[in-house]
């Protein structure tokens, strides 16, 4: 729909396809002769529809859903929806409301590569450990010895170890030798072979006729699935860290000298390792650009929602966020605290002012996020020496 000082000037459905997305780029090209005059507001900001129109030249702007059901009661309030009456209600809120709504710009293709294999590896993690759960819940049926070499069954090298001794009765025949060879192969330097070996010989649990044919079995199956998602991660990684590389070395050629990258910046900051600063330039990558502080907090959670009426005035956490920025900072503060001691005092007086632990790691990354922003505004790396003493947040610094 055309809108025009609120005037239909034209009006037209498409099929949400791949010709049909041409057609309608096509239409509204030839309805003006400056695509950049055009502007154009969607709910969902990104797939096809809006990278054909940006690409194009067209504004395209984006909006939360919730704001827009805010907008549609202007002109019904008693909620009839559909896609005709939405796509005015749009349209006459992106000329009446424009600061309401987010402008819509292409990432960079190497962020781009980088968001998606973030977000693949966050897959393949979360796929690894359901087989390993799995692998697991049959070793505690009848071999729960294994578990004792590795709690977690989450290693490649038990993996190799399950398949020289599936069970127990075959473990009795292993030498220590070939299982020396295989902790050699593996880099496993705190288990000895002996110990392993021991380990496995002890007397089986006595399970129904069948059990042990039928867990070995089902482990077989498992064990080269858990391999190819440990192959593919490891892959994924590998491309994630020659990515970041690559963005750190274009950073730093547009530098001026004694300045450096935002990734160089970004991975110096405690905390942040290849995952973490993937997720963070991947999902953050504008207001990092931006150098805009109160975007980031919010955009991870960490900035509180205050809710006041009268004299009641309550301080709740922040819900609506990206839960990706959200986990890799969760995970940034959690090493932060480990490592680096101002975050570990940090953390300490805000346990001690009785907090609970996620709200005084939530606290050490809204520190770090402070931090990052300066470091990122003067084009320095972190350095330790330099750091003032962690103070603790004002009333009108809160944290939920």
């Amino acid at each position: 729909m055309l809108h025009h000082e609120r005037g239909i000037v034209a009006e037209r459905s498409f099929a949400h396809a791949g010709k049909a997305i041409v057609e309608f780029a096509q239409w509204l090209s030839g309805l003006t002769d400056d695509p950049g005059q055009v502007a154009i507001a969607i709910e969902i900001p990104r797939g096809a529809v809006v990278e054909t129109l940006v690409e194009r030249g067209f504004h395209v702007y984006a909006i939360n859903p919730k704001q827009l059901d805010r907008f549609r009661d202007r002109y019904s309030v008693g909620g009839a929806k559909d896609d005709r009456r939405d796509a005015f209600v749009l349209a006459d809120s992106l000329r009446t409301d424009q600061p309401c709504f987010r402008r819509v710009e292409l990432d960079d293709p190497q962020v781009i590569q980088l968001r998606e294999l973030s977000r693949v590896d966050e897959d393949l993690q979360r796929e690894g450990n359901q087989l390993a759960n799995r692998l697991r819940d049959q070793l505690h049926r009848f071999y729960v010895q294994a578990l004792q070499l590795c709690p977690a069954a989450d290693e490649p090298w038990l993996w190799t170890l399950l398949e020289l001794a599936p069970s127990s009765s075959v473990a009795q025949r292993l030498r220590p030798k070939r299982v020396e060879r295989l902790l050699r192969a593996h880099r496993i330097r705190r288990l000895k072979a002996d110990d392993v070996v021991s380990a496995l010989r002890v007397p089986a649990l006595q399970v129904a006729p069948g059990v042990v044919e039928a867990a070995t079995e089902h482990i077989a199956l498992l064990l080269p699935r858990l391999r190819l998602v440990h192959s593919q991660r490891q892959r994924c990684g590998a491309r994630i860290e020659a990515l970041l590389d690559e963005l750190r070395a274009a950073g730093e050629e547009d530098d001026k000298p004694g300045e450096h990258s935002d990734v160089a910046i970004l991975r110096s900051l405690p905390g942040v390792g290849r995952i973490v600063a993937a997720t963070i330039i991947a999902e953050a990558g504008a207001a990092l650009t931006e150098r805009n502080y109160d975007a980031l907090r919010a955009h991870a959670g960490i900035a509180p929602i205050t809710k006041q009426s009268g004299k009641h005035r309550t301080v709740l956490m922040r819900y609506a966020c990206n839960g990706r920025l959200r986990h890799a900072l969760y995970h940034c503060a959690r090493v932060a605290v480990m490592g680096d001691l101002p975050s570990k005092t940090y953390y300490t007086a805000q346990r001690q002012r009785g907090h609970t632990h996620g709200r005084a790691l939530r606290a050490v990354a809204d520190r770090l996020l402070r931090i990052l922003v300066a470091m990122l505004t003067t084009r320095t790396l972190f350095d330790c020496t330099k750091a003032r003493p962690p103070q603790l947040s004002s009333p009108s610094e809160k944290v939920a």
